[in-house]
Order: structure tokens, then sequence, then C-alpha cells
């Protein structure tokens, strides 16, 4: 697949992955409508459709898995990781900087995406951008859109949920 980029890794975007593939719990538990989105510390893993997942020219769509994690970290970091054959690409920023965005949605601005194979992120890129998102606490479907540029490439991910509950974890 095509988004071999070979960078350093940082400790806490790699605990954030090591949480977000191996943490995940076996059955959703029920959401309060009042919980927002990211939140607080953990994992949580959105099922859906993975609409498009593009790093530069290459096109990795069509492997994309059908499930998005969220992982916020206690320091605010929060990582939108897209999976497509086997690989990953995260959508990192700080939690601190969401605002409010058009018909009730939120937005992130971005300062990384990491790529990594399996269980292991292999790098990072500094990037500009932003994540648009919903609430999937609302119980209605939502997407997350996100697009971000390097100096040397871009990079799409949008993914949008079927309304059901999360699943969430620490």
């Amino acid at each position: 697949m095509g988004f071999d980029i070979e960078m350093k890794l940082s400790a806490p975007v790699a605990a954030a992955f090591f949480s977000a593939t191996l943490a995940l719990p076996a059955a959703a538990a029920p959401a309060s409508p009042a919980e927002t989105f990211p939140g607080a510390p953990g994992v949580i893993t959105l099922s859906g459709k993975c609409a498009k997942l593009v790093v530069a020219k290459f096109d990795a769509t069509k492997g994309c898995k059908n499930e998005l994690a969220s992982v916020t970290l206690v320091n605010g970091l929060v990582t939108f990781i897209f999976t497509s054959d086997g690989k990953a690409l995260g959508f990192q920023g700080d939690g601190s900087g969401i605002k409010p965005a058009s018909n009730g949605n939120a937005r992130l601005p971005l300062s990384l995406v990491t790529t990594g194979v399996g269980n292991k992120m292999t790098g990072e890129v500094k990037v500009a951008g932003f994540c648009t998102f919903g609430n999937p606490y609302a119980g209605k479907p939502i997407a997350i859109e996100c697009t971000a540029e390097s100096k040397d490439s871009s990079f799409t991910g949008s993914f949008r949920t079927g309304g059901k509950l999360v699943k969430k974890g620490k």
C-alpha cells in the first residue's frame, strides 16, 4: 500500500495507537447523549463507512476499514485513526483548539499525521489542516472529515457513522 512515510515516532502517538488497537472493549456500553466527542482521555471506536482515504495521489479507500478510532490522551492530544489493508493513518491535533463549526459540528486543527503498520506506528509528519466532525453520542449519523497538507504531501480521510452507539476503552 502507498503510505510508507518514514519519520520519527513520538511516544504519546505510539501509546495512543497501541491503546486504540489493543485495548478496545468487546461490547459497547450505552452512552449518554450528554457526552461530548472526542471527550475525556481514552479510546472511542466508531463503526460506519470509510468514504475516503487518500495519501498524496494514492487512494487507499478500497481497503479502508469500516471502523475509526478516536484517541484522546491525558495531555489533550486527539487523533482520528483510519486503517486500510493493515496500515494506519492518524490525523492528530491539540483538543484544546477544537472550535464550533457549521451545522453543529466541531473543528480540530491538525498539527501531525501519523503512520503505521499493524500495531506499530512508524512515522509522523508535520501538517496544517483540520478535522471537522459531529457528536456520535447524539444518536444520528455523523461525518468525520480530515484534510491536511505537509510541505511534500496531502492527506484526506472521510468517515460516516451509521448513528449507532460507540465502543469506549481506556
